[in-house]
């Protein structure tokens, strides 16, 4: 087999330089006709695939975009990976992936931002869900390199762009669709609270519980893990509570969560939705085809991957829009427009939620007398 050619290789056979090569893979129209046929040819007969690498240090500009991303097996990760790639891959650029293992988070993360400032290899960093570490990427950011955010678990960082979701307001319409349904008795499990993403749907439903006039019972409130145990686990703690004390309805904070509450009312020889309704949140893929078919939120995952990525293209591409010059130490700040996007949920009603009978409506539920009074 023939040993692959480099950028190198075809500018000695079309007896230019690798400058002029590296021109003519990137469409720039400053070569004339006959070189740029020339080089195209050779590339062609020689069967020539051009390394993004190569190409960007021959230009003096990488053609790399860091994605920096937990466990590929995290709900949401793949829908928005799967947009993201599909946007790049109508440009020049391509991704070099990086997955920071949860036990090790901080110090890994720590590596690849040296490595990233160390070598320039890349223009431009897409970090999704990067937990603690995000406050570290304002390092990347300070020096002048592009860096986006999809974020919920912390406060958006100051000076860097960020793309989330309503997840207070997601989790409003969640409970005022189950209060439209009668229900007054709806148990909230949330995720971590130590996350900015659960106390931001824990206070939804507290939102969505005042408006309707229903007084908030904190023995219907479990902090769960947003993992199927949990939801399993806070379950079964509610389902063996005297029928009295039981919720007409369980908020699940994370669909996960939901497919535990599932698991625990079979345990319980419970129905979903004759004996308890059910709300998740998220939508992950396999939500629709659960059975019962999950209720739930959609987050707009396809839309953040979208919309992020298309913004890191143009601070990398019109970085003039987003930043401004610092002539005493020749850096680039980003300016007080950092954007901020914060993308709206939809609820998706399918068959886990049920609209409770007159008859349980005029029930008196001594328990929740107790909670009024």
């Amino acid at each position: 087999m023939s040993e692959k050619l480099n950028i190198q290789d075809i500018a000695r056979l079309a007896n230019v330089s690798t400058g002029t090569v590296s021109r003519v893979l990137n469409n720039k129209p400053d070569v004339s006709p006959a070189t740029r046929e020339r080089i195209l040819r050779i590339v062609e007969e020689q069967g020539y695939v051009p390394s993004s690498t190569a190409v960007g240090l021959v230009s003096g500009r990488s053609r790399l975009i860091s994605v920096l991303v937990p466990a590929l097996t995290w709900p949401l990760i793949p829908e928005m990976m799967v947009k993201v790639a599909e946007i790049v891959e109508g440009t020049p650029y391509e991704i070099v992936l990086y997955s920071i293992s949860s036990s090790n988070h901080l110090s890994d993360c720590g590596k690849v931002i040296d490595r990233i400032l160390a070598t320039r290899l890349t223009a431009g960093m897409l970090a999704i869900f990067p937990g603690q570490s995000a406050q570290h990427l304002t390092h990347l950011q300070r020096q002048g390199f592009p860096v986006v955010l999809i974020d919920d678990q912390h406060a958006p960082v100051e000076g860097v762009p960020w793309i989330g979701v309503d997840n207070r307001g997601g989790a409003y319409e969640a409970t005022r669709y189950l209060i439209a349904l009668g229900h007054q008795r709806i148990a909230c499990i949330q995720g971590p609270m130590k996350y900015k993403v659960s106390r931001d749907r824990y206070q939804g439903y507290q939102d969505a519980l005042r408006d309707a006039g229903i007084p908030l019972d904190p023995a219907l409130v479990l902090e769960g893990d947003f993992m199927l145990s949990g939801g399993r686990q806070g379950a079964r703690e509610l389902l063996a509570r005297p029928k009295s004390e039981r919720p007409t309805a369980i908020f699940a904070q994370s669909d996960l969560m939901a497919y535990g509450v599932m698991s625990a009312a079979a345990e319980f020889g419970l129905s979903i939705p004759k004996d308890i309704s059910l709300m998740g949140f998220d939508d992950n893929p396999s939500s629709a085809h659960m059975q019962p078919a999950l209720t739930t939120v959609q987050q707009p995952c396809t839309e953040m991957g979208q919309q992020a990525i298309e913004l890191l293209l143009q601070l990398i591409e019109e970085p003039h829009l987003y930043y401004r010059q610092q002539p005493e130490d020749k850096k680039q700040d980003l300016t007080e427009y950092a954007p901020r996007i914060q993308l709206p949920t939809n609820l998706m009603i399918r068959d886990t939620c049920r609209k409770l009978s007159k008859r349980a409506l005029q029930t008196p539920d001594r328990h929740q007398q107790a909670v009024s009074g």
